[in-house]
């Protein structure tokens, strides 16, 4: 990676000179012999003296603390007692504390419990996943994944995460966790978004991965035990004749796609017909609420084996990917329902 302050040679030209600035990802101002700046693609410069690298040799006493930790990309992992809850956090850890945008901002994967954790961590951007890092996480450990310059802040992704945590004894497994992130770029200029913790010296961004903590208790049922829970619920807080759909002055709407709300006679139809149907009237719906000007839309599916909650994900994610998508209020609708934002204000 090219740094700021680097001495570099052209590849197709003959001299270089000392990189003043990075403007994007392809590309730096590089300040010639005669004074010039000359805006050049990095694939075109070859570094023929690193200023990183010329730091460490004037510095060779901090050699061990400044760049091993950045080299390995991992603090060691350890045993705490008391620490035997599922906790995972992305920790985005600017390099210029003072001016977090004026740098590179460092994005760590951390590991708070006494549990191993496998991940894969990617960036969803144009309809597909790109995997970035996979690997393995010791118990209470960080883990450097990705960094960020200014200009990738201006077209940020989509992160997600795919988790698998587990102790080398345990009397129970536990599910996977599976996340998906989006992080508003406004966030990274505001000071106060960054604060002290207790896993870097520096300020950090902390966003969790693990969820709500009733997650632990959740991952003991089966998906039949956890559907039962969710209906006998609607049962008791609502009628029997219950409506499809609920309006309240254009800021909610609500949708239970239950295939028994939708149609009276469903016995001979297959899955793939139930599922025909359900996503028909979320599109309808969608459709509907969009030309209303109505602020928020619920989506009540179930838990389940998860099927209709992925196909409607996924069209979310093709057909509406311009509007906010995220799960629907824990404490409302527990774990079977996605809210979409269509408008703000």
């Amino acid at each position: 990676m090219i740094h700021v302050g680097d001495k570099v040679r052209f590849l197709n030209d003959v001299g270089g000179g000392k990189v003043t600035s990075i403007i994007n990802k392809k590309m730096v101002n590089v300040e010639d012999e005669d004074g010039f700046e000359i805006p050049t693609l990095i694939t075109e410069l070859v570094v023929i003296e690193s200023s990183v690298k010329s730091y460490i040799e004037e510095k060779p006493e901090y050699n061990i603390q400044l760049i091993e930790p950045i080299k390995e990309e991992e603090l060691a992992s350890k045993i705490i007692e008391g620490k035997d809850s599922p906790e995972f956090y992305l920790a985005f850890v600017p390099q210029d504390q003072k001016n977090p945008v004026g740098g590179e901002i460092e994005a760590w994967l951390v590991n708070d419990s006494n549990f191993f954790l496998i991940f894969n961590y990617s960036h969803f951007e144009k309809d597909y996943y790109t995997n970035v890092k996979s690997g393995e996480l010791g118990p209470n450990s960080q883990k450097l994944l990705d960094s960020f310059i200014p200009f990738d802040l201006t077209e940020f992704p989509v992160l997600f995460f795919q988790l698998i945590y587990f102790q080398e004894e345990s009397k129970e497994m536990y599910q996977p966790i599976v996340k998906e992130l989006k992080v508003s770029p406004v966030k990274f200029y505001k000071e106060k978004t960054f604060s002290s913790n207790s896993f870097f010296q520096k300020n950090a961004y902390l966003l969790s991965l693990s969820g709500n903590p009733m997650t632990i208790e959740l991952d003991k049922l089966t998906d039949s035990d956890v559907e039962k829970v969710i209906i006998q619920k609607e049962k008791e807080n609502s009628p029997v004749t219950k409506p499809v759909l609920r309006q309240r002055n254009n800021e909610l709407v609500e949708v239970d796609l239950h295939i028994n709300q939708l149609i009276d006679k469903f016995s001979d139809l297959t899955n793939h017909e139930i599922l025909q149907i359900q996503m028909e009237r979320f599109n309808s719906e969608m459709k509907d609420s969009i030309n209303n000007r109505v602020k928020r839309i619920v989506f009540i599916h179930g838990v389940g084996k998860g099927a209709l909650k992925a196909e409607l994900h996924k069209e979310l994610k093709i057909k509406y990917k311009k509007y906010y998508v995220q799960d629907a209020s824990f404490k409302e609708y527990g774990y079977g329902a996605t809210m979409v934002i269509l408008r703000k204000g």
